[in-house]
């Protein structure tokens, strides 16, 4: 799933490229991608993009006083292309057609489809829920005394900086990154933490800024569909942690892994099966 610092860059880039344009036509290919109605996509015919941000995880693209906010979900990608999409391309999702004859376009790739896209009054965009009912930003960090009492929950700190009711822009990749630098395990509690570690894991926010820093030194104007990310734990398993050099483990969930160093994190303990794991409980 693209997190923040990967949605960040997309979003930087997209605005330089496609800032001032026309929009010639819109289409929704989409299987239920668009949960508005109201205004309809063709009111944004003839518009100009005023501007292209992010909101948590989401890109926001404006059109003067009319707002597309999207949701990636996990396997949504947002990029501008120099020539349109033919009825082949199964994985388009809304596309928004340029008078110069480029494309902005959300894809998804997988069969789930479950990206979507609301257009929006500029002003509503604020009252939406799930923009209403996020957590403050994770980048920049917030002020620590905010980001004590967003974590000051009785909650494995792993799933509660990924809610994003409590923190937002936080996904499984950057949250072990995030308890890794903080030198925190992943099964401690976010009530259980002193102030000296709500300040280690507050730090630790910085993370997120340096991936956007590495990201403008190495993504150009064309964008990937896939962001080389540089991670140094996470589905880093069987490697050895870039700090202390103790192999790093992971814990398989359903649909997700979670990876820490053993050393530094959990104090020894090596837990390789949530369902064996006494930290659980």
């Amino acid at each position: 799933m693209p997190e923040l610092p990967e949605v960040e860059i997309t979003v930087r880039r997209i605005d330089a490229a496609v800032r001032g344009a026309a929009v010639e036509s819109v289409l929704a290919p989409g299987m239920n991608v668009m949960k508005t109605f109201d205004p309809p996509l063709e009111t944004l015919v003839g518009r100009e993009v005023t501007g292209v941000r992010r909101i948590a995880k989401m890109p926001v693209i404006e059109f003067g006083d009319l707002a597309l906010l999207i949701h990636l979900m996990s396997a949504g990608r947002l990029r501008v292309f120099d020539k349109r999409a033919t009825p082949k391309d199964r994985a388009s999702r809304v596309l928004v057609r340029l008078g110069d004859g480029r494309e902005l376009r959300l894809r998804e790739f997988g069969t789930k489809q479950r990206a979507w896209a609301k257009l929006l009054p500029g002003e509503a965009v604020a009252a939406e829920e799930m923009v209403a009912t996020l957590g403050p930003e994770a980048w920049p960090a917030p002020p620590l005394d905010d980001f004590a009492a967003a974590i000051a929950k009785p909650r494995h700190l792993h799933p509660l900086l990924r809610h994003q009711k409590d923190i937002s822009g936080i996904g499984r990749s950057w949250v072990d990154e995030i308890l890794w630098e903080a030198r925190l395990s992943p099964f401690k509690k976010g009530t259980e933490l002193d102030d000296a570690e709500v300040e280690q894991l507050h730090a630790a926010l910085h993370v997120l800024g340096d991936a956007i820093d590495h990201y403008e030194g190495t993504i150009g104007a064309d964008l990937p569909d896939k962001i080389p990310m540089p991670l140094q734990v996470h589905k880093r398993e069987g490697q050895p942690c870039p700090r202390c050099g103790t192999t790093i483990e992971a814990v398989f969930f359903s649909e997700h892994q979670m990876n820490y160093c053993p050393k530094e994190q959990t104090g020894g303990r090596v837990l390789k099966d949530r369902r064996l794991s006494k930290l659980l409980k």
